[in-house]
């Protein structure tokens, strides 16, 4: 029997939501493997200095933010609150 790669989740992820807009435009394998990166430490298409930023609240308990791309290219974030009460999934649009 072969091991299963679980990511090792990083940090809670609290209560997961997202707004109507993403849940209308996008399908929910997206939502699903974006917060699973997400808790794993993989931050998607942010800039260097977001992912250093992102690293750096690991540490700190300060908010995380996650940019992907959904398999039919339409792009949106992850949000995991300070306090980790709650993680978002949301359109550009609906920040």
């Amino acid at each position: 029997m072969s091991p299963i790669n679980t990511p090792v989740a990083l940090f809670r992820l609290g209560r997961i939501l997202s707004t109507p807009n993403a849940l209308a435009k996008l399908d929910n394998q997206d939502i699903l493997v974006a917060i699973q990166r997400h808790q794993a430490g993989d931050w998607g298409d942010v800039q260097q200095r977001d992912r250093e930023a992102n690293d750096q609240a690991l540490e700190e308990g300060t908010r995380l933010l996650s940019k992907y791309h959904s398999a039919r290219r339409i792009k949106f974030w992850v949000i995991t609150e300070a306090d980790r009460s709650a993680t978002t999934v949301l359109m550009p649009e609906d920040y």
